[in-house]
């Protein structure tokens, strides 16, 4: 590739970028899932579209598409809260294997009879289509106020799932008989619990490493915590283990390990997924060629509709029988099973692998992810409020900076305080932080200050908290809890209110 090849690489690239990034904004306005949008864009780009570039690749956007997916499983699992997701764990572990044999079953049957899909070809279908997809759920569900309880068994689900689903793919696309069931489940669970063991591992000793070790430039936190988890994959791919569960129990222990540079780190992985995202989309969009698709639009409809109608509800029913549900929080987990990108990247597995027909097993499955995540993804928040699960507007959590003061034993915390934080209108003494800590400095409209004991608080005021190493949890946690349960949370009992 000669110079004047890769300065139009480099300004197509920015240009499709830029692009995407404006679609961000309008997904965001207009409830449409940005999915299709960069899915759009990829198609425009491709065959058939103004660009006319021609990409049938499927190996490259298979292994790209992997990488992408380490990168948003990381992304999410950064963002995932051990309290929130902890009573999910059996649920989400339950939805992730029984309820995927089970929507493999029921949809694979249904692509066999109604559309008269060879077995293999329908097992394929009903393996790929089973797996919900990260991207989505993590995506929707924040935007989306939903009980704690549903969002972690959702997030957690589609942390979990893919594993399963990607050895259930595997082996339906090799050549010759397919292993029998029992020796599919054997290894499924072989390989999760290599995964998990390998994930909470890496991510314990990565967050020991950075919580006791100084990097000598901030910045460097977030490229380590991301290095971090990517190894997780690594190590748990080596191992003949799940990676994808892995890379996300280790995202998810370094993103409830109060690092130091936290909020940095967290807006660099959201920067990293969003990227991640937008190429992963666009290069689907690209592999694609619009022109096909038209015989494949009624069999992904039928089988979309066999997945939404009948395959989720019954695997959501049948794995959460041992636990008891309001049958309004399974009815919105059974529409919540949103399908993205993921599926039609194990598309390409029977690609790669030569099997029959599987141009139009990824076709029918790139429709059915178009035509399902446009009908679900914006009806969502309308269900949640008619089944009487939407939650009224509440105090937004503290993204609390911490950096570390290594020669003075300390750590200098930066305390934002959001629209809707019930800090505002606390007085400094009010908030009776442990001894060894203090409020320094207030940031208020551009101008800082040294507070007494009687400033009161107010909204967009960033405080300065410094604390000393032995008081610096106790400090954070009782900021949490005034931000949450206002300033008398301690005489109320509530969780988080020790005072001095």
């Amino acid at each position: 590739m000669s110079v004047h090849d890769l300065n139009q690489l480099l300004l197509i690239s920015s240009l499709v970028l830029l692009v995407a990034v404006v679609a961000v904004r309008l997904s965001s306005r207009s409830g449409l899932p940005s999915l299709l949008l960069y899915l759009g864009i990829g198609v425009a780009i491709g065959q058939d579209g103004i660009g006319n570039v021609t990409f049938n690749n499927a190996q490259l956007t298979q292994v790209i598409g992997y990488a992408a997916l380490v990168v948003i499983l990381a992304e999410g699992g950064l963002g995932t809260k051990w309290t929130e997701i902890k009573p999910a764990l059996p649920s989400a572990a339950s939805l992730a294997i029984v309820g995927v044999a089970v929507s493999v079953g029921v949809t694979a049957a249904g692509a066999h009879y109604l559309v008269g899909l060879e077995w293999r070809q329908a097992l394929i279908i009903g393996a790929v289509v089973s797996s919900t997809d990260a991207a989505a759920v993590f995506s929707v569900l924040r935007r989306v106020p939903l009980p704690s309880r549903v969002t972690g068994v959702l997030e957690a689900e589609s942390g979990f799932n893919d594993a399963p689903v990607v050895i259930l793919v595997v082996a339906f696309s090799t050549a010759g008989p397919v292993h029998h069931w029992y020796a599919l489940v054997g290894e499924i669970a072989l390989e999760l619990a290599i995964g998990a063991a390998i994930g909470l591992a890496v991510g314990w000793l990565g967050a020991f490493g950075l919580r006791h070790v100084a990097l000598p430039a901030s910045g460097l936190y977030p490229i380590a915590v991301m290095a971090i988890a990517v190894a997780a994959y690594a190590a748990g791919a080596l191992a003949h283990g799940s990676g994808f569960l892995a890379v996300y129990l280790a995202a998810m222990v370094l993103g409830n390990a109060k690092l130091p540079h936290w909020a940095a780190t967290r807006g660099f992985a959201e920067g990293v997924g969003w990227i991640a995202q937008i190429g992963m989309f666009v290069l689907l969009g690209l592999l694609v060629t619009p022109h096909r698709l038209l015989d494949d639009i009624w069999p992904a409809v039928i089988i979309g509709l066999i997945l939404t109608a009948l395959a989720r509800p019954l695997s959501v029913v049948v794995s959460l029988l041992p636990f008891r549900m309001p049958w309004q929080e399974k009815a919105l987990m059974s529409w919540a099973g949103l399908r993205g990108a993921v599926p039609i990247i194990l598309a390409t597995i029977p690609m790669v692998n030569g099997v029959d027909n599987s141009e139009e097993i990824f076709n029918i499955v790139f429709v059915l992810v178009c035509v399902y995540t446009l009908v679900q993804g914006p009806t969502l928040p309308g269900l949640a409020r008619i089944l009487g699960l939407g939650k009224g507007t509440e105090a937004s959590d503290l993204g609390i900076e911490s950096a570390p003061l290594e020669r003075l034993r300390g750590h200098l915390l930066s305390v934002p305080v959001p629209e809707g934080s019930r800090l505002h209108g606390v007085e400094i003494g009010e908030l009776r932080l442990p001894k060894g800590s203090a409020v320094t400095l207030i940031v208020r409209d551009g101008t800082s200050f040294v507070p007494g004991p009687t400033t009161v608080l107010r909204h967009d005021d960033e405080l300065l908290v410094v604390a000393t190493d032995p008081v610096r949890d106790a400090a954070e946690q009782r900021l949490r809890a005034v931000a949450q349960g206002g300033k008398l949370v301690g005489w109320l009992g509530l969780p988080g209110g020790r005072h001095r």
